[in-house]
């Protein structure tokens, strides 16, 4: 594609955006009715009706009953979608809402209600309309809060959410050069205030790209930045794979009866590199326990007391986290589930 981030997206660039999908049977476009999202509502579009066969596309909207004017911008949405022929839906996240935490609540009510959506049409994907702009924000925001390198690979093309395919085929295009399709198609979009207020940390960052752009940390090396993260994220992945089949043959060889992915030797997970001990125990604490995914830099403190367990020669060990149980117990490191925590009774 051009690398003018003013040039409008031409036929044959969404032609190359869209051809990752274009044998799914049915697609569902999160449309909100900013500029990002309805440009790709327009480009994916175009791109279906050039096709003499392909998935049929149904838009939805999400209103999260946050701001008066988000009806408004969904019926905008519906009748820009039934202009270019495609079915529209609104859904709207019900309930009360959090007082802290409330971008990420939004965001997992958007994304939970598009997999309703899309298990409904028999849709095998969702596409959203994330850019290099939102790929470079999310890399600072993950910096700032000290990830490690998957976590600023930021985010995937394409990946699993809620049993559906979430792909991001704007990833690479810049907001500026969705504007300019837009504005070139003259097709009106919203503007949402939220985007630039500053009680949130995104709209923060976006208020400080231009000062890093300077200095050379603009989106385009941001958004490279991440994919050569990305890259050396799924090399340390092919490692880690290869050190549990290791762990596992090694056990086999031995003829441990009852030894499992959860289950380690305890001087043989020593020999292997800090990054990938900590992969390797974040799988297995992520395989047992009952408490959602668990957090690296509690898995890091955990790898550390493993370690000097392991250095020390103490027989026992035990700590619980994310739900499971890790111990050293006769020469091994094993993961189990914890038992369900009691609840506490009212007084």
């Amino acid at each position: 594609m051009p690398d003018d981030d003013h040039f409008p997206v031409s036929a044959q660039d969404a032609k190359n955006l869209f051809a990752d999908w274009k044998a799914a049977p049915a697609i569902v476009l999160a449309i909100s009715g900013g500029p990002d999202s309805v440009a790709l509502m327009w480009l994916a579009a175009r791109w279906r009706r050039a096709l003499t066969r392909g998935p049929r596309l149904i838009a939805v909207t999400v209103d999260h009953g946050l701001r008066a004017e988000a009806a408004r911008e969904a019926r905008d949405v519906k009748r820009l979608a039934k202009s270019l022929d495609l079915p529209h839906q609104t859904l709207r996240w019900t309930g009360a809402k959090p007082k802290t935490g409330l971008p990420a609540a939004a965001r997992a009510a958007r994304y939970r209600l598009l997999a309703q959506a899309a298990r409904k049409h028999g849709a095998t994907h969702i596409l959203t309309a994330h850019t290099r702009d939102d790929q470079a924000e999310t890399l600072l925001m993950r910096m700032l809060r000290g990830s490690g390198i998957a976590g600023l690979a930021a985010m995937a093309r394409e990946s699993e959410r809620d049993g559906v395919r979430l792909a991001r085929p704007l990833l690479d295009v810049s907001k500026s050069r969705l504007i300019a399709t837009l504005n070139k198609a003259k097709v009106g979009f919203a503007d949402d205030p939220t985007n630039r207020d500053t009680g949130f940390t995104r709209p923060r960052l976006r208020a400080i790209m231009p000062v890093l752009a300077e200095e050379g940390g603009d989106a385009r090396n941001l958004a490279r930045l991440a994919a050569r993260l990305a890259r050396a994220n799924a090399a340390v992945e092919v490692l880690a794979d290869g050190a549990e089949r290791y762990l596992a043959l090694r056990d086999r060889g031995a003829s441990r009866a009852g030894v499992d992915a959860n289950s380690f030797d305890a001087n043989a997970f020593a020999a292997i590199p800090e990054e990938i001990r900590l992969r390797l125990l974040k799988r297995a604490i992520d395989r047992v326990g009952h408490e959602g995914p668990a957090e690296l830099g509690k898995v890091e403190t955990l790898l550390a007391a493993l370690d000097r367990a392991v250095a020390d020669g103490r027989p026992r060990l035990k700590q619980t986290l994310a739900g499971a149980v890790v111990g050293v117990i006769g020469g091994r490191i094993r993961v189990e589930p914890a038992p369900p925590r009691r609840r506490r009774m009212a007084p």
